[in-house]
């Protein structure tokens, strides 16, 4: 099976899973291709990552259903769907811009055909992100040389250098050992085998893409349950067959007048164990609740660091967009500031949710209080130890990507991390105003091309001239060896389409400030400042969370962030009061397979149902929502300053 994963650094767009041909799961009747491909157009930027042979999933018989369930007469037309959307789209919107001839309504125009076409995604997400470069000049919105240059701005550079320090991580195997260390530390009993998973999959996915670390991440677990299984059942056919011999025994005692018992033992029918149909499912329970933790956490963990995700970086984008004054109030180390305690409050939350759904909370027997590891126990350590054991000691290329991970996560909080002087004003004249996070993430991108993959070959003299063969392989051999990072690597992973996505988020957003759509809006918002604050901050939160469930959280995040903006600036409350919820919630894709990608790789191993997965992502989502409102109301005040309506935002709106 192969998966299209996504960006290293990305919130978790997905190309498709390649299924065999007899099933696939609940996916828009345009996702399948007549191989039994899944091919959902907004994931089609994603590098391949390959996944084990075990992954199965849902009968195809799912699809065929939804497709006999539509009318007769209504079946010609599905076929006809997205040449119909893609062409009566622009035909239906077409008297706005004739009736109103303004630039503000050739803005919207452009804007809700977009839309459409994200939502829809009858085109690829990224080919709809370049209609501004095209129809913005044509209608005379902005000119081609403004809406270009949003193409490749400072956010997509960031989001450029953190994804190639995230790909030579991938590359060296880094994040596979991160990952099974944390989890030999941490032991296998049931509760703590989940709590470790994850943790480990919460913070790769801080750092690398959700897709990626749900594609490394779910073998393992796969691996483990698997070798659980066939350890218990090693188990029971030894038991069985103990019990068989103990019965032979005793018969062959008694009287040769019972000659039934005898008969049943001579055929080796063994009855069956009451006990055996609610340990299967308990069995089954169990994969279902470790399964869906990986693709959960991958969500959550992509929420605590600015680069994590791609709405994250749409919020930052579209803050110096919008507000330009911004004083850089939304960087990396008050990101993380704000969203890391946010991501931890939502992981405990989503451990004892899924430990309550699928294993209960029975502390003695999840735990595993003052008890000895059984037989399964240790068979899933057995595993993570091989595991471990493959990979074999560190490197020197894992070394030295390693430093250079560490290297870039300390410039990036202590460039400016607020309470004291960071270093780019202390080391450069006016640092504070050149220097943003992307200079150092392309810094160490430029050095992960330059440092040698092992260490120097430095030529021992004395030894070469005793061995003539030995000194001609080191003439041969080059001082330095091949670099950390090759540019056909990062080229194949890099997900292209996701920054071209974010440029026509950030064109979207220009054009709607330079053509007066924007402060249109938020005249038209002003009746919701009788509303209080939080209640707004929740109900558009819930709102986000629902829709990115079926549309692209990038899309997402960049169709509403603007209108948020707008509202704000009409009621008078502090932007980001809206806009960071928002932007939080454009990741709670918790409840269908093809949310998010990580819920299409889990669904895929055929562990879980649909209704398995909206069971557990309905209370997902509130908990999701829940954090958000709870860190927004409390430390996020304070650190943001929320309480008042900043001068940098109402400048902007009086332009």
């Amino acid at each position: 099976m192969q998966v299209l994963a996504d960006s290293p650094l990305s919130s978790r767009l997905c190309t498709g899973v390649k299924f065999p041909l007899c099933w696939s799961p609940v996916l828009p009747h345009h996702c399948v291709n007549e191989r039994g491909t899944i091919l959902p157009w907004r994931h089609q930027h994603l590098p391949k990552v390959q996944l084990p042979k075990g992954a199965v999933s849902a009968p195809r018989s799912l699809h065929a259903m939804r497709s006999n369930m539509a009318p007769t007469c209504l079946r010609p037309l599905l076929r006809y769907r997205s040449f119909a959307i893609l062409f009566l789209t622009p035909l239906l919107l077409l008297p706005l811009p004739l009736a109103v001839p303004t630039r503000e309504a050739k803005c919207a125009y452009i804007i809700i055909i977009m839309a459409v076409y994200w939502c829809t995604e009858v085109i690829p997400l990224a080919v709809t992100s370049l209609m501004p470069v095209v129809f913005f000049p044509l209608l005379g919105v902005q000119s081609s040389k403004s809406v270009c240059l949003q193409y490749l701005n400072d956010t997509n550079m960031l989001f450029v250098g953190g994804l190639i320090v995230a790909i030579s991580v991938e590359q060296w195997n880094l994040h596979k050992r991160i990952a099974l260390r944390v989890l030999l530390i941490l032991g296998v009993k049931p509760a703590l085998l989940m709590l470790g998973f994850m943790i480990v999959t919460a913070f790769l996915s801080m750092w690398i893409s959700n897709t990626a670390t749900t594609a490394m991440m779910v073998p393992i677990v796969q691996a483990v349950l698997d070798q659980m299984d066939n350890t218990e059942y090693d188990v029971t056919m030894m038991e069985q067959a103990a019990g068989q011999t103990n019965t032979v025994i005793e018969l062959e005692e008694k009287s040769t007048s019972e000659s039934t018992a005898v008969h049943a033992i001579s055929n080796g029918q063994v009855p069956d164990d009451p006990r055996s149909s609610e340990e299967k499912k308990m069995r089954k329970r169990i994969c279902k609740g470790m399964t869906l933790c990986v693709c959960y956490a991958a969500s959550i963990g992509g929420t605590a660091t600015l680069t994590g995700t791609g709405p994250n970086m749409v919020l930052k984008g579209q803050m110096n967009q919008l507000y330009p004054n911004n004083n850089d109030i939304v960087n990396f180390a008050s990101w993380f500031g704000f969203a890391f305690p946010n991501m931890i409050l939502m992981l405990v939350l989503a451990w004892l949710w899924l430990q309550c759904s699928f294993m209960g909370l029975n502390f003695k027997k999840s735990w595993g209080c003052g008890t000895e590891r059984t037989a399964k126990e240790k068979a899933a350590y057995n595993v993570l130890k091989a595991e471990m054991k493959k990979l074999g000691p560190i490197s020197y290329a894992e070394f030295n990507v390693l430093l250079m991970f560490v290297l870039l996560v300390l410039l990036w909080f202590s460039r400016h991390p607020g309470f004291v002087r960071g270093w780019a004003t202390r080391l450069f004249p006016e640092g504070e105003k050149y220097i943003t996070d992307s200079a150092p993430a392309v810094f160490i991108a430029l050095l992960l091309f330059i440092l040698p993959a092992h260490k120097p070959k430095f030529i021992a003299w004395s030894q070469s001239m005793s061995d003539s063969e030995q000194t001609e392989e080191d003439i041969k051999k080059p001082f330095l060896s091949a670099p950390l990072l090759d540019w056909n690597v990062v080229q194949r992973k890099m997900p292209w389409s996701i920054v071209l996505l974010l440029g026509g988020g950030f064109a979207l957003a220009d054009a709607s400030a330079n053509s007066g759509l924007s402060a249109w809006l938020g005249h038209q918002m002003t009746p919701l400042g009788s509303i209080p604050p939080w209640a707004i901050a929740t109900v558009l939160s819930l709102i986000i969370a629902v829709f990115t469930e079926c549309t692209s959280n990038v899309a997402t995040a960049t169709l509403f962030l603007p209108v948020f903006s707008s509202m704000a600036a009409s009621v008078k409350i502090h932007p980001l009061y809206v806009m960071l919820p928002g932007t939080l919630s454009a990741s709670f894709a918790f409840m269908l397979p093809v949310a998010t990608p990580p819920n299409a790789i889990v669904f895929s191993y055929g562990h879980i149902r649909v209704l398995d997965m909206v069971r557990s992502g309905i209370v997902m989502n509130i908990i999701g929502v829940f954090c958000v409102t709870l860190a927004i109301n409390t430390w996020g005040r304070p650190m943001f300053d929320l309480d008042t309506f900043p001068t940098w935002a109402n400048s902007t709106t009086n332009q």
